[in-house]
């Protein structure tokens, strides 16, 4: 039995590539689920959902435990650390209201999209044409969302201005673009400590997502001689060191 789900996890069968892709589908509705619930009242169908996804994200959990032939390091990954805290808070409901916080957790379930992207740049030539710009714009999207999380965790509760996630998202991005309204501030040391944290990193996320969209376009191949990585896509010779490349091509420039 553990060879035969090894295999869907780890082969080469059709049978092993459509089980990831069916899990690829999870990852993505899981993630869209966690975005437009977070805008929502909690009911008892929203509850019941959450914990359906749970054990779905527990069973995925327990599966790649019991096949690694290296828990430890499996368990120190942050990936697998996002999964873990992903699963206690959408299982919180089980345990009543008063786990009911936990549910802003569940935006570190968007980590789960760095994983999702490596299969994509594995399977399909534009992921990996356009990889710079995928990974500015996941971390600028996870950087939001987590951060908007923390907002929404910490005020929602003593500060009347933050009502809502939406409103949380609100005071992330306009502290992030350096905007500031100032119809929305955090309360106390702690929400200035988060404004501070949003400014700063935030700022140069948006930066580097700025900088990738004009700049003229590269392809990610590493020189064998000097390592340099990014290339012009009609390039003939490496620029640092003149070796020749080899650069794969579909005959679009």
């Amino acid at each position: 039995m553990r060879n035969r789900i090894r295999g869907l996890y780890a082969g080469d069968s059709d049978a092993a590539h459509r089980f990831r892709y069916a899990l690829l589908a999870f990852d993505v509705v899981t993630i869209l689920y966690v975005i437009l619930t977070s805008f929502s009242n909690h009911g008892p169908v929203v509850e019941t959902i959450d914990v359906l996804f749970g054990i779905v994200i527990l069973a995925d959990f327990s599966a790649r435990i019991w096949i690694s032939t290296n828990r430890w390091r499996l368990l120190t990954r942050l990936n697998t650390i996002a999964d873990m805290v992903a699963i206690v808070s959408f299982l919180a409901p089980l345990a009543g209201e008063g786990l009911g916080f936990m549910r802003v957790l569940r935006t570190l379930r968007l980590l789960h999209t760095y994983q999702l992207s490596q299969r994509l740049r594995q399977d399909f030539p534009y992921f990996r044409r356009n990889e710079d710009i995928i990974l500015a714009v996941l971390n600028l999207s996870v950087f939001i969302f987590i951060m908007t999380g923390l907002v929404y965790a910490t005020q929602h509760l003593t500060n009347p201005q933050i009502r809502n996630f939406a409103d949380a998202l609100y005071f992330t991005v306009t502290a992030l673009t350096t905007t500031g309204f100032g119809d929305i501030t955090l309360q106390g040391t702690l929400g200035r400590m988060i404004s501070v944290v949003v400014m700063l990193f935030g700022i140069t996320l948006f930066l580097r997502l700025v900088t990738v969209l004009f700049r003229p376009d590269k392809l990610r191949v590493p020189c064998t001689r000097c390592g340099l990585v990014l290339h012009d896509a009609d390039a003939v010779h490496c620029k640092h060191c003149g070796k020749v490349m080899n650069i794969e091509t579909e005959g679009q420039l």
